[in-house]
């Protein structure tokens, strides 16, 4: 998944994104920080997860995804969450993680319920981008990566 996810230029990637049917993901926010923030970046692996709270104030963020490539838009997320999970280890752990490392973790843990990204926009950003939506359930995309398409 590590390779997958470097490969498509993404700072997190879960399961079900790549056609597995279980609950794990990874992050890797180190990548992104400033040369002088690396260090309050985190790269993990979340198995079994599960978000215990979410607190702090809602902030706007441009997101991104490699299941819906070349769709782009601000997701308002809370600063902060608190999440149980098991490492690669399968060592339980319970965080609480804020800014960039929440949404990353927020956005990748929306995977493994079963949700994406555009389903957080705002109404017009989501008429929008139909057309688009539309282009890509049809194939009819290029991307420098590989991307499965399941016809439905």
């Amino acid at each position: 998944m590590w390779e997958t996810m470097y490969g498509a230029h993404g700072v997190g990637l879960a399961a079900p994104q790549i056609g597995l049917s279980i609950r794990l993901f990874i992050v890797d926010t180190v990548q992104v920080m400033e040369e002088d923030r690396k260090a309050e970046g985190i790269k993990k692996v979340f198995i079994n997860a599960q978000v215990i709270e979410e607190t702090g104030d809602f902030w706007a963020y441009e997101e991104g995804c490699l299941s819906i490539p070349a769709i782009r838009g601000d997701v308002e997320r809370p600063a902060k969450v608190r999440i149980r999970y098991m490492d690669e280890d399968f060592q339980l752990h319970d965080e609480i993680y804020e800014g960039l490392n929440a949404r990353v973790i927020q956005h990748e843990y929306d995977h493994i319920e079963g949700i994406l990204f555009v389903e957080k926009l705002k109404p017009l950003k989501k008429k929008l981008i139909q057309r688009k939506l539309a282009d890509i359930k049809a194939g009819k995309i290029v991307e420098d990566y590989k991307i499965k398409f399941v016809r439905t």
